[in-house]
């Protein structure tokens, strides 16, 4: 996979950055930390600079964000209602009033959860999901990505413009980074589901 990535990105430039970005944010397996470290690495021996590295970077993640922003409005928050009101509700022990209680605290709390997610490994790219799927509006999506994603997108193509041929030794810096995030966000959800089934079996016995 890293060897595609690379090739691709030597042969078609900014192009290659671009597409890579922009599949990396619809099939987040890919990893950007690749793309962007190695773009940095490029602008040292190529004509090829910074501002334009982070140019096409950028646009590559807000086009797949924007992708994922729209499937996430055609699965839209009445279909995960009918999904829940069926045997997977039931197995979930979920209502619909769960659903409006999840979109309501999106609503109230989206614009800084899509800004501080785009720098997540993982949830970065799927967090345009729910933001369509509760119908965020797509002015505030848009600025909020492009900020978060422009950062992004900054630190690690200059830090890989800055470490030069020793980029892969920051990679596993990264990938570190990326293992402990991903195992504290596995963490918090199952202790929020926790929580969350505590306060469903309360209201259960007051009734």
């Amino acid at each position: 996979m890293q060897e595609f990535i690379l090739s691709v990105m030597d042969q078609f430039g900014y192009l290659g950055v671009f597409l890579m970005i922009a599949i990396e944010n619809i099939f987040p397996p890919i990893p950007s930390e690749v793309i962007l470290l190695f773009g940095g690495f490029m602008t040292t021996y190529t004509k090829l600079n910074i501002l334009g590295m982070v140019l096409a970077a950028t646009l590559g993640s807000l086009v797949g964000a924007i992708a994922l922003y729209y499937i996430g409005k055609i699965f839209n928050k009445d279909r995960l209602k009918k999904i829940i009101s069926g045997k997977i509700g039931k197995i979930l022990r979920l209502k619909s009033s769960d659903i409006d209680k999840a979109d309501h605290w999106f609503d109230t709390k989206g614009n800084k959860t899509v800004f501080f997610c785009r720098f997540i490994p993982l949830v970065r790219s799927l967090i345009s999901i729910p933001a369509g799927m509760s119908n965020m509006p797509m002015a505030k999506f848009l600025i909020y990505t492009i900020i978060g994603s422009l950062i992004w997108n900054l630190v690690l193509i200059v830090i890989g413009s800055i470490v030069g041929e020793n980029w892969v030794s920051i990679l596993n810096i990264l990938d570190t980074y990326s293992h402990i995030v991903v195992f504290a966000l596995a963490i918090i959800c199952i202790v929020a589901i926790v929580i969350f089934y505590k306060k469903r079996g309360r209201k259960g016995k007051r009734v």
